[in-house]
């Protein structure tokens, strides 16, 4: 995972959509305590800088270096740069022991985990048994009526270039594994939606792009998915607006859960 964003971490850090308010409101309502919170594959931090205005603290862990010298800081974010098979000892070295945790936290990452080694290592982090899970991902964004049969043919197109775990977000998390009890006033664990807008115009949404995995996965393979071709029939599609900018709509999909106090 880590290799995969490593050449293209400002493009990532610049052009990916934050996360909406309504977003973290509702994951706040369903924690319980509001004092430590685990941000999972942080990246450049946008999740954190979020989380960092409703807890008390937040530890912001990557296994990319060059990803979090991107990242915010703020004098409650915490980052750590851990290996990729993080042990229990460097957990409680970087992180924190057994049941000192309120809520982990995922954004976009969740799909590139091995799933039962990290929900073993939530289970044992989270305090119980109201300890809180929450794990999100954004599928393919939308612009208007013009645009986006023009895109949704070009992310077709690039469908060969992307790891298979990238249908876990296609399928909007609904067929991930999520071994965990409904948060007070639920009665399933998700996918909830919200929305994300970002303005852009053509060119960052084009940086965009080449913030994909797929996009360096075809670039190592000798393949421009950004060719002179498509950047026209993207242009033509995209067309005016106000100074070039469009607002983006990306759908965010939610998994929430509780730790409760037994393993599944």
């Amino acid at each position: 995972m880590a290799n995969l964003f490593l050449k293209q971490a400002k493009q990532y850090s610049l052009t990916r959509p934050g996360y909406p308010q309504q977003l973290f409101d509702f994951i706040a309502s369903k924690t319980p305590v509001h004092d430590v919170v685990w941000d999972v594959g942080t990246g450049s931090g946008q999740a954190a800088a979020s989380l960092a205005s409703i807890y008390k603290s937040v530890i912001g862990t990557d296994t990319s270096k060059k990803q979090l010298e991107f990242a915010p800081d703020l004098p409650n974010i915490r980052y750590e740069l851990t290996s990729a098979n993080i042990s229990r000892s460097e957990m409680e070295e970087k992180i924190g022991t057994e049941s000192s945790i309120d809520l982990v936290t995922v954004a976009q990452a969740l799909h590139w985990f091995d799933h039962d080694t990290f929900y073993n290592q939530v289970k044992w982090i989270l305090k119980k048994p109201s300890g809180v899970i929450a794990a999100w991902c954004y599928t393919t964004p939308k612009i208007d009526d013009r645009f986006d049969p023009v895109f949704r043919k070009f992310y077709s197109e690039s469908k060969p270039y992307w790891d298979l775990v990238r249908g876990l977000v296609d399928e909007r998390y609904t067929s991930v594994k999520f071994p965990f009890d409904p948060v007070d006033g639920c009665d399933h664990t998700g996918p909830f939606e919200f929305e994300s807008e970002k303005l852009m115009d053509l060119g960052e949404f084009l940086t965009y792009i080449r913030s994909w995995s797929a996009y360096q996965t075809a670039k190592e393979k000798g393949v421009e998915l950004l060719n002179d071709g498509v950047i026209e029939e993207f242009t033509n599609a995209w067309g005016g607006g106000e100074n070039g900018r469009k607002i983006v709509t990306y759908p965010v999909y939610l998994r929430i859960g509780k730790v409760g106090n037994s393993l599944k």
